[in-house]
């Protein structure tokens, strides 16, 4: 399979098992751009639609399976749980019978047959599904027995009585066409599977989420306890998993000898003795070479020794071994993580977050999800410095500029736009694109751009002058005045700067709620309203007016009346 299919495929699994289902969808569908001829990716992409509740899309993807690969139970598994949420159960029946034919002692195809048979005679009456009549299915959360439903089947009785549960309920009852928006919730999703008697708890409608040959894995499921450890021989995939932390029964003697050198190399990492360290794990290996964890272990030694390429040759090579002899999600998961944490240090971000997410789709790790996210950051970090070319950026600028003469302001807009990301320091940019945005009347826009310009140049006065006409069109008059006194005191004959300030001024006298706004934006207004004695003397000056002369023999409380006066926030009898 191609690298960059195999890497798509990987990621629509991760958003599968973290039931986002129209992120894997999206993955999926990349996929199949590039290998449109790969059965599993459609059945992939067919469980999530039908996660999704899209039955009809999950029907034509599972025929498209079907068709690719005619021998395969899985396709038709697929297009019978699409036919059977369709109602359309006699095709519904012929498919799970399809099958069977091909898997013929596959018990859970052999129970969702007799379902769908006893629907075809009428045995039961699911609700009909989405568009397939008024509300569709999703008025069975109008049921006036919904709850007790819920409350009789042990899958659900726990959350019948949890507060926030019965409000989601509510609200599908009050708006059914709200379902999908919690569909995320697994409580959801296991109502929906009592109510509907079909499993769809494990991420596609009674079918697995995400195939296992498409995880990788050819010979059957995994345990289910994440924390265990691997075996340490190729013995049945049925038998229990021994604890890390415990010797595990039934050793050999090899075995035995094996477990001992690893808990020796543990002691030795421990102290940070990584060369003892490493002669451990080797014996360990040597005497149990099966066991995945020894692998891991020494995996461990090579990344603390920074000896990284060597770190991710083993990993890889644990990881197929841990494959070939039905190792635990984690413990796989673990290597996995660890390459790409190697891949990190060696400064490859692109191959390191392959690795941690194809670790993701093994077993969810809040570690490893939070370095994900820490090397998507860095990614378009990475790809934001890569694209800044100062030369493109004033050709784009130019462009802009031409296009903004003709009157074409969304042209501009957009080289504008061009020229910021090949070159976001330049003030002057930022500036030509509120201008746009002025003649677009996008002032909010225009105004953060005025912002980010002074913030770059602060004594570029162009940059006050956009903001401070910006404010006066947004009727923020007393800001405007504010961005205007900042570019005259940058620039005292800027006649552009005085006629923006005449006009703000004018607007204000127009305007007397504007004036008082505006005077309640100075800040030495705001630090005289603030004042407790301010505020006394005020109120006394209200209650007796005589008694403003008294306190106009205090200079300093002169002062400040006649600031409020001026303001026009205090008149005088």
């Amino acid at each position: 399979m191609d690298p960059k299919v195999a890497e798509l495929k990987d990621k629509g699994n991760a958003a599968m098992k973290a039931q986002n289902y129209q992120e894997a969808i999206k993955f999926y569908s990349e996929a199949l751009e590039l290998d449109p001829t790969n059965e599993v990716l459609y059945s992939n992409r067919s469980g999530a639609y039908a996660s999704q509740t899209q039955y009809d899309m999950a029907l034509k993807d599972a025929e498209k399976a079907v068709e690719l690969k005619p021998n395969w139970p899985k396709g038709y598994s697929r297009k019978a749980t699409a036919l059977n949420f369709l109602r359309r159960y006699s095709d519904a029946v012929t498919a799970y019978e399809e099958a069977l034919k091909y898997d013929p002692d596959n018990q859970q195809l052999k129970t969702e047959l007799a379902k769908c048979q006893s629907e075809l005679s009428g045995g039961s009456r699911r609700p009909p599904p989405s568009g397939s009549g008024p509300g569709g299915f999703l008025n069975m959360f109008s049921d006036p027995n919904l709850m007790e439903r819920l409350r009789q089947d042990p899958r659900t009785r726990a959350y019948v009585d949890q507060p926030d549960f019965q409000q989601i309920i509510r609200n599908m009852q009050a708006n059914p066409q709200s379902l999908m928006q919690y569909m995320g919730d697994p409580r959801i999703t296991q109502a929906l599977s009592v109510l509907l008697g079909i499993d769809i708890s494990a991420g596609g409608a009674g079918a697995d989420g995400a195939d296992d040959d498409q995880m990788d894995v050819d010979d059957g499921p995994r345990p289910a306890e994440p924390e265990r450890a691997p075996p340490t021989s190729t013995s049945s995939s049925s038998a229990k998993k021994p604890d890390p932390k415990t010797r595990p029964k039934d050793q050999t003697s090899e075995q035995s000898k094996a477990w001992d050198e690893k808990e020796l190399g543990n002691e030795c990492y421990k102290k940070k003795d990584f060369e003892n360290a490493m002669k451990h794990y080797d014996a360990a290996i040597e005497l149990d070479p099966l066991n995945i964890t020894y692998q891991n272990n020494k995996a461990a030694v090579l990344f603390e020794q920074g000896k990284y390429p060597d770190c991710i040759e083993l990993c890889l090579k644990a990881v197929d071994i841990g494959r070939e002899n039905r190792a635990d999600f984690a413990v796989i998961a673990k290597a996995l993580a660890r390459a790409g944490n190697a891949h990190f240090k060696l400064g490859d971000l692109k191959s390191a977050k392959m690795y941690l997410e194809k670790s993701l789709a093994e077993h969810r790790s809040d570690e490893t999800l939070k370095r994900v996210k820490e090397i998507d950051t860095q990614l378009k970090e990475q790809e934001k410095k890569a694209y800044i070319n100062p030369e493109l950026a004033e050709e784009a600028k130019n462009k802009g500029n031409e296009l903004f003469k003709q009157g074409d302001f969304p042209g501009a807009l957009k080289h504008y736009s061009e020229a910021i990301k090949r070159n976001p320091t330049d003030a002057k940019l930022y500036s030509n694109r509120a201008a746009c945005y002025t003649k677009l009347l996008e002032f909010n826009l225009g105004l953060k751009d005025c912002e980010e310009c002074v913030k770059l140049d602060p004594t570029f006065v162009k940059g006050y002058i956009r903001k401070g006409t910006i404010l006066t069109a947004m009727k923020q008059q007393s800001k405007a005045i504010q961005a205007f006194e900042k570019a005259l005191e940058l620039e005292p004959g800027s006649q552009e700067a005085r006629d923006g300030m005449y006009r703000a001024q004018m607007e204000t006298q127009r305007d007397p709620d504007a004036a008082r706004k505006m005077a309640m934006d100075d800040p030495e207004v705001q630090s005289i309203i603030g004042d407790p004695a301010m505020r006394m003397i005020l109120e006394q000056m209200q209650k007796e007016p005589q008694a403003v002369r008294e306190h106009l023999k205090n200079p300093e409380v002169a002062r400040k009346i006649n600031k409020l006066v001026e303001a026009g926030l205090v008149g005088m009898r």
